[in-house]
């Protein structure tokens, strides 16, 4: 059945209140810290500043102050820009001192360099957001100890075209911040991130789909891989390596996981009728539906894709990096999803349309292909 409002209830005020899951570390740390943010009011910023302040930290934000910005009122925001060349760029930032940064909002290296340029006399540790796609050839995946694998290289590294080479351009932003701050940096490699506040809805198609219930198209094999990181879980990791004073470099995903399981683990917790159709991956190319593309969150165990969700994440598991039930993450992201407004719940931005997924699960029934899987 659909996700009922009591669950609804019980989950919005479990989620609104701590921004963690249930297995966060609550209650004060050790030592207390001074923490600047520079971001912190997008997807997973929220998330890190609300768990430093559980434990007990002093944090401090910097942003433009232009995105969400009736959160965190009780914090002091510093206003200026990332890149040094327009307004009065870092400015704000002279002259303070914090015992670590965070920076969740670094896309360029020259603009990421900057910062860490000037604050490498400011601050005693750096936590730097990268992604696990800054790999060279990073859709191969990686075992234990894959951390040390070169990153990827380009041709022009000094383009700022972030949309055609975001990948690349973070690995040059690694590098940068490393170079400026040599043995006191944090390097945090996050796979797929998911979770309330998602603003791609790239996990969220599925939660959502399922509790509405009725025939799901379900792509390729029940035992393809996906793979993900809860934002919470992520969250509490850097704040961990901050106290723990971590500076290492970390692959940061779930283990990953058959992609059958993921999407029963979608009916079992949000008690949906849903039933799910399997639909072979030569058919969804057929009708002209790609992985990532169309279908979020998934790739064909045989295509060239499959690798990038097999990431090894021993190293930081070992350092501490914990995981939360796959369930907590399905329940909380409905829930976030489904306090939305209309308007934005009318509209998910990733995955397929109910008249496309009719369309092409009508053309499989009618092909007797159905049968032979």
């Amino acid at each position: 059945m659909p996700f009922n409002r009591r669950q609804f209830i019980e989950v919005s005020l479990a989620t609104a209140s701590l921004a963690v899951l249930p297995a966060a570390r609550l209650g004060a740390a050790d030592k207390k810290l001074k923490i600047l943010f520079l971001g912190g009011t997008g997807f997973l910023g929220p998330h890190t500043v609300r768990y430093a302040q559980e434990r007990g930290h002093d944090v401090t934000l910097f942003n433009r102050g232009r995105t969400n910005t009736d959160l965190f009122p009780e914090l002091e925001t510093i206003i200026g820009n990332r890149d040094p060349e327009i307004d009065d760029g870092l400015s704000g930032l002279e002259g303070r001192e914090w015992d670590a940064v965070i920076d969740t909002s670094g896309y360029v290296p020259r603009i990421t360099g900057a910062s860490a340029e000037l604050l490498a006399g400011r601050v005693g540790q750096y936590l730097f957001v990268s992604t696990i796609c800054q790999y060279d050839n990073w859709a191969e995946g990686g075992t234990n100890g894959s951390e040390d694998r070169p990153g990827a290289t380009l041709d022009d590294p000094t383009t700022e075209d972030v949309r055609t080479h975001y990948c690349a351009l973070k690995a040059y932003c690694e590098r940068a911040v490393e170079e400026a701050m040599p043995g006191r940096v944090t390097q945090i490699r996050p796979g797929l991130i998911v979770g309330p506040r998602d603003g791609s809805d790239r996990f969220t198609y599925w939660p959502v789909r399922i509790d509405e219930g009725g025939e799901v198209l379900a792509p390729g094999k029940p035992s393809d891989l996906t793979q993900y990181i809860d934002v919470r879980d992520l969250a509490r990791f850097m704040v961990h390596c901050l106290e723990q004073g971590l500076a290492d470099t970390y692959n940061v995903v779930r283990k990953p996981m058959p992609f059958g399981d993921l999407l029963s683990a979608c009916v079992t917790a949000i008690e949906s009728d849903a039933e799910l159709t399997w639909v072979s991956t030569d058919f969804l190319a057929e009708h002209d539906l790609q992985a990532w593309r169309d279908i979020p969150a998934w790739a064909d165990s045989d295509s060239p894709l499959a690798g990038s969700l097999t990431w090894s994440a021993d190293k930081a598991l070992a350092a501490g990096l914990t995981i939360s039930p796959i369930e907590d993450t399905i329940r909380d992201t409905l829930a976030w999803f489904r306090s939305l407004p209309e308007e934005r719940q009318a509209t998910l931005r990733a995955g397929l349309s109910r008249d496309k997924e009719a369309s092409v699960l009508q053309a499989w029934h009618s092909s007797g292909r159905a049968e032979g899987t």
